[in-house]
């Protein structure tokens, strides 16, 4: 007997997005409604928010927002993958979004520290390399969601400090 291969989960509609509030914030305020890249777009939503929180709090109250944000992300990243039909469905992009605050969080404003960060970001969180993939494998839930990226996160700061350090 012939089994059919398992359906890859539909794409979220407008009418999803408003649905739930993990919804809404799993998707990066529509961000990973893009028909294309939606990854990519979730990242530039950090952007934001990190100048918005850099012009009107201190670093504290920023890390602490960092850790918020990564929390709720967790929530909303377990209902929207449950409702979704894929844990980690390719809409959801509020992990992106947190691990990029994260980064910007150390590069600062700066232009070109910025899209640099976000350059080595976008192929750490694509390419994956161990323990990421293993990682985004092993956990299928909202906590694995919102790990894996921040473990790109951690990779590109540490390729960042390299670079610094060389280029002095």
């Amino acid at each position: 007997m012939d089994s059919a291969p398992p359906r890859p989960a539909a794409g979220p509609s407008l009418a999803f997005l408003f649905r739930h509030p993990a919804h809404f914030i799993a998707l990066g305020f529509g961000a990973g409604l893009a028909p294309a890249a939606p990854g990519t777009f979730g990242t530039l939503v950090a952007i934001p928010i990190a100048l918005f929180l850099r012009a009107h709090f201190p670093d504290a109250v920023f890390a602490a927002a960092i850790a918020v944000f990564a929390l709720i992300g967790v929530w909303a990243a377990q209902i929207t993958g449950r409702d979704l039909g894929a844990a980690d469905h390719g809409a959801i992009v509020w992990d992106e979004v947190v691990a990029f605050l994260l980064i910007l969080f150390f590069v600062g404003d700066d232009g070109v520290r910025v899209a640099l960060a976000f350059l080595v970001f976008r192929i750490f969180d694509i390419v994956k390399p161990p323990p990421i993939r293993q990682l985004d494998a092993a956990l299928k839930n909202g906590l694995g969601v919102m790990l894996d990226d921040l473990l790109a996160a951690g990779y590109t700061l540490v390729v960042l400090a390299f670079a610094q350090r060389m280029l002095g």
